[in-house]
Order: C-alpha cells, then sequence, then structure tokens
C-alpha cells in the first residue's frame, strides 16, 4: 500500500469526452437543440423527453450550451 507521500505523485487520469456511439441518439439530441433555437426551451424539453432522453442530458444540452460536445467536422 502507497504511503502517503507516494499517494500525492501519482499520476491524475485527466477527464477525456467521448466520441458519440449512438448515432440515432446523436441526431435526436441535435433535433432538440434546433427546436429550441427555433421555437422554445419548453418545445425542445418536451421533444426530449417524448424519446425518454435521460433528464440530466437534456438539462445539460438545453440549459448549459458551453457543456455540449464540441461538434468535429
Amino acid at each position: 500500500m502507497p504511503n502517503s507521500t507516494e499517494t500525492l505523485h501519482m499520476p491524475v487520469k485527466p477527464m477525456v469526452r467521448h466520441a458519440r456511439v449512438d448515432q440515432k441518439m446523436c441526431d435526436i439530441v441535435n433535433l432538440g437543440i434546433a427546436v429550441q433555437a427555433a421555437f422554445s426551451t419548453l418545445c425542445a424539453l418536451e421533444y426530449l423527453k417524448s424519446y425518454n432522453i435521460d433528464a440530466a442530458l437534456i438539462e445539460r444540452v438545453l440549459l448549459h450550451p458551453e457543456q455540449r460536445r464540441q461538434v468535429l467536422h
């Protein structure tokens, strides 16, 4: 077992945003963002809820756009 001095020097794994693997969910979320821009946050919320998108994900993409994944070109 490492002592407290050794623990302080252990490398920290950086947070990495992973690429989306579910294209259908990606498309639904992107359309929800477009609905928000064209209509309202409430409309986008209802749209995303209709596809059973997780509440935490809905909150992140609709209320915290700075936390959205960046689009890869």
